[in-house]
């Protein structure tokens, strides 16, 4: 269990104590990072602790989200105290994927307060007071569940159900996740999680408009057979005129779709954003099979995340934004 800098003893003293909590996830926050905070901050609360989860963008959760948030802890950025004891990041490798909130990292700091990091991304740079990442986690609720038990802290079905979502969606549907994961899996549905209804939540559901804008994504599917080094590269564009009619998750369940194509080791989706300082934005999502670190891909892009999953931001046109995923996934490590 490779934990690093700060011993599960250590954050359970420092979060005994706390009695004024914020706990942030990244920018557009997904069911771990959500998953995450909420369930650390249901339990903060049920011990007596003043708690608030925020993010930076966008302007309100995620629909699909929305039910994990049974007590109103979520609150917009305008809404937070100008400073507070404990400061939570969780899910979130580094200070700027905490957007216009990586400010209160080192605000915090200078007012003595402690930061404490949540995470299991290798790409992490360990900007806290106290940082629990453990790479091998599936999850970051997997550290979660494992400060929860180390505060002697048990479980309901509303905190289950918070650190089952996070589970589910960052195992691919448990497709990537140990024997350990799946017992742990077990016990929150013990404790009162719904997979079934989760899962469809989660994973399934989605609006007619989904499936137009699917249609039109996948016609313009391409299939590089030589890509990837030789073992094949799927890839799409969805841009906003695209996606307007459709919510954020629909967006994202598109690389879902084209990592499917068995002759492409790597897939990629290139989803149209606002611009930052070119005409276009991308954000970029990046999923491997087995053979290549797309993390790697990712970091050269300026992104990251895990070998099989990444992401990042480019700017340019999708043909510019393309060309640079090319030239970094030639460059790529294998596994």
């Amino acid at each position: 269990m490779p934990i690093v800098d700060t011993s599960l003893a250590d954050v359970a003293a420092l979060l005994r104590d706390a009695h004024d909590v914020t706990l942030l996830g990244h920018v557009n926050p997904d069911a771990d990072a959500i998953g995450g905070a909420l369930a650390l901050g249901l339990a903060l609360r049920a011990r007596g602790a003043d708690v608030r989860v925020s993010f930076a963008r966008p302007a309100e959760l995620q629909e699909s989200l929305r039910r994990l948030d049974v007590e109103g802890l979520v609150v917009p950025p305008g809404k937070l105290p100008e400073s507070e004891q404990v400061l939570v990041a969780v899910d979130t490798p580094a200070v700027d994927r905490l957007g216009v909130l990586g400010g209160r990292v080192e605000a915090t700091k200078r007012a003595g307060g402690s930061v404490l990091v949540i995470d299991h991304h290798p790409s992490n740079t360990e900007y806290g007071t106290h940082n629990v990442v453990d790479v091998e986690a599936e999850a970051s609720v997997v550290v979660v569940l494992r400060i929860l038990d180390e505060l002697g802290h048990e479980l309901d079905a509303n905190i289950a159900r918070c650190l089952y979502a996070g589970l589910l969606t960052d195992t691919s549907g448990f497709r990537r996740a140990s024997g350990d994961t799946h017992r742990m899996a077990a016990r929150l549905v013990d404790a009162g999680a719904e997979a079934n209804a989760l899962s469809y939540e989660l994973l399934d559901a989605h609006p007619f408009a989904w499936l137009p804008m699917l249609a039109n994504v996948l016609s313009g599917t391409q299939l590089e057979p030589d890509g990837a080094q030789g073992l094949g590269l799927v890839h799409a564009v969805v841009t906003r005129e695209l996606a307007s009619d459709v919510r954020f998750e629909e967006v994202e369940s598109v690389i879902d779709v084209i990592r499917a194509t068995r002759e492409a080791e790597v897939a990629i989706v290139l989803k149209e954003t606002e611009p930052r300082t070119a005409s276009q934005c991308w954000t970029v999502s990046l999923r491997g099979k087995s053979a290549i670190d797309v993390s790697a891909v990712a970091k050269a892009c300026g992104g990251g995340g895990h070998r099989l999953a990444a992401g990042c931001t480019i700017d340019g046109t999708a043909d510019e934004a393309m060309a640079a995923l090319r030239k970094a996934l030639a460059d790529a490590p294998r596994l």
